[in-house]
């Protein structure tokens, strides 16, 4: 798309939800539109204020914008990252897209793997942008733009998560209720935005409380039923189809699900790698790819969901974890407060069984761990060197004399260290795991596999800036997640799912690819890519280390989390490798060990 006098040319990919209003200040300003489109916002935002109309935008967006005038590309993604932007160099220039495969059919793009992406994959869950998995490949980081002109090349970071310094609880604010209704109606007014479509709208509906309420305000705000969909599973410990039965009968909306068992999750998972572009270590993403080809095939193209509620509410476990944790490390010498940490993760008895001494250590809650900046997420980091021990010696040699946590530090905003512990729980969920794995791999990916664009309520940027404001104590109150949204969802939602403590969002592991009956791989491509000889020729891994941890899973010794990351890590990346891979997938051709 181009304007009135094509010395702007645009391509976009999004949404700019506040089109509509922004349309009507630039015809005020004397701008012509020839089109509809929220794509010409842009264009005639840029004419107005430069670089600056990223700021105007309330949407998800990735787009380049060639300015003719100046010779000088713009290349924007939005703020929370939702919409992926991939760029390479190549021939003396830049060639970008929404999806990396695309890139590669440049000849001079190689798919050399990146090691250190992989051992970023394996401690944080994702690549920290701008890696990706290629060396070649660059991610534009969520809320920056990329600016090349006249032959120099500048990123730019224009939005991030930021909160208040300190909070004083004596200090006069306002009332839990007058931050509830506050927020109740900047959710009302995000959830309105996100409703216009060119196409029907349908709702996710999981039965929790993040998706109840947006799916409540959006039936009573387009005046009529909307259709739902949600995934069931066949094993009751992954299940809430109760909970969803519930809320679509309150909302009354015509309701749709689809059942996943662990061997359908299985059967799809190398589609889930080829379009995630990434290897990934949770199987969660497939059952949502399921999920989308089923909202796909009821004729819908777009779905409002509850995604981004727990990062700026505080609604993981992590954070109720955090809590927890720092209680405990503050008096180091009670024997008492590590009790505490047999509340958290009720659904892994193993940890139910340990001693305190254990759960103290592996918690990390003692007095030394906090000032650590990383504090919030040193347990769940902390598997990362039993992850990474899977890696074979040449991927060790590569990676040697980097740490992916180390190496984060200097990510860290300058006034990180000055926040409260939980907000920068708040900011490592907002800016790593959200755009690396929540949007990405289980989010767009699996919704655009498909042709199903998702919209998030609560990463609307004013809902995002006014949950950062709130004090940690109003977002949980005690151990009572999301308190503020609790309150805000009276009379709303069932009465059940307000109160109901939330269940995180989990698929199966294991015994997606293996059957627990027989030990036996349920699909031929997992045999054949687990195999000794196929660990050998990708080269990425240790064949003994491998094997032994597939004899543990044929052998039924069920497996914790620990080898239930490590299998799905492990099988994704050598999808990856199959599907794009090459680096280390030649080098390991001819090894006849390779062992540690």
């Amino acid at each position: 798309m181009a304007n009135e006098d094509g010395s702007l040319w645009l391509v976009h990919g999004g949404e700019i939800f506040n089109h509509v209003e922004l349309r009507h200040e630039l015809e005020l300003r004397g701008h012509r539109f020839s089109t509809h489109s929220d794509s010409e916002i842009i264009l005639h935002q840029y004419e107005e204020d430069g670089d600056g109309c990223l700021e105007r935008f309330n949407g998800q967006w990735a787009f380049a914008l060639w300015d003719e005038r100046r010779q000088r590309l713009l290349l924007a993604r939005d703020r929370l990252g939702v919409r992926p932007l991939f760029y390479a160099r190549a021939d003396g220039g830049i060639v970008f897209a929404s999806e990396m495969k695309a890139l590669f059919a440049h000849a001079g793009i190689s798919r050399e793997i990146d090691p250190a992406a992989l051992r970023q994959v394996f401690t944080f869950w994702a690549a920290v942008a701008p890696r990706t998995m290629f060396r070649d490949v660059s991610e534009l980081p969520p809320g920056h733009t990329l600016v090349l002109e006249k032959g120099s090349e500048s990123l730019r970071q224009y939005w991030r998560p930021s909160y208040p310094g300190s909070f004083d609880p004596r200090e006069r604010r306002p009332t839990d209720g007058e931050h509830a209704a506050e927020l109740l109606d900047l959710l009302k007014g995000a959830v309105h935005l996100r409703l216009r479509s060119d196409v029907p709208v349908a709702c996710y509906l999981s039965g929790g409380l993040d998706s109840t309420l947006t799916a409540a305000l959006a039936v009573r705000q387009a005046g009529h039923p909307l259709e739902t969909f949600s995934i069931r599973f066949t094993e009751s410990e992954y299940d809430e189809g109760a909970w969803q039965d519930e809320a679509s009968a309150r909302l009354g909306t015509p309701h749709h699900s689809v059942w996943c068992r662990p061997e359908d999750i299985g059967r799809v998972f190398p589609d889930v790698i080829w379009h995630a572009e990434t290897p990934i270590m949770r199987t969660a993403p497939a059952p949502l790819f399921l999920l989308s080809r089923l909202v796909r095939e009821a004729g819908f193209k777009v779905v409002i969901t509850g995604e981004g509620s727990d990062e700026i509410l505080g609604g993981y476990d992590i954070f109720k974890e955090t809590k927890i944790r720092h209680f405990c490390a503050r008096r180091g010498e009670s024997l008492i407060r590590p009790a505490l940490l047999r509340r958290l993760y009720p659904y892994q008895p193993r940890l139910q069984r340990q001693s305190m001494a254990y759960l103290r250590a592996f918690f990390h809650a003692r007095p030394e761990d906090l000032d650590r900046p990383f504090f919030s997420h040193l347990p769940r980091w902390s598997l990362a060197p039993s992850l990474t021990a899977f890696f074979s010696d040449d991927v060790k040699q590569a990676m040697k004399g980097s740490d992916p946590v180390v190496d984060l530090e200097q990510w860290l905003p300058h006034d990180y260290a000055g926040w409260h512990y939980f907000c920068q729980a708040q900011y490592l969920e907002t800016s790593l795991l959200l755009p690396g794995y929540i949007l990405s791999s289980q989010g767009d990916r699996m919704g655009m596999a498909h042709g199903v664009e998702g919209r998030f309520p609560f990463l609307d940027p004013r809902v995002v800036d006014f949950a950062a404001e709130l004090p940690p104590w109003v977002k949980m109150r005690g151990l009572e997640e999301k308190h503020v949204l609790r309150l805000a969802a009276e009379g709303l939602v069932p009465e059940t799912i307000r109160r109901r403590t939330k269940q995180p969002y989990r698929a199966p592991e294991a015994v997606s690819f293996f059957d627990p009956a027989t030990g036996r791989a349920r699909f031929p491509y997992v045999d054949e890519l687990l195999s000794e000889e196929g660990i050998r020729r990708c080269g990425v891994f240790s064949p003994k280390s491998v094997s032994l941890l597939v004899k543990k899973v044929r052998e039924g010794r069920a497996p914790g989390v620990r080898d239930g990351m490590a299998l799905t890590g492990i099988l994704s990346a050598q999808l990856w490798l199959q599907q794009f891979g090459k680096d280390f997938a030649a080098r390991g051709e001819g090894r006849r060990d390779g062992d540690d």
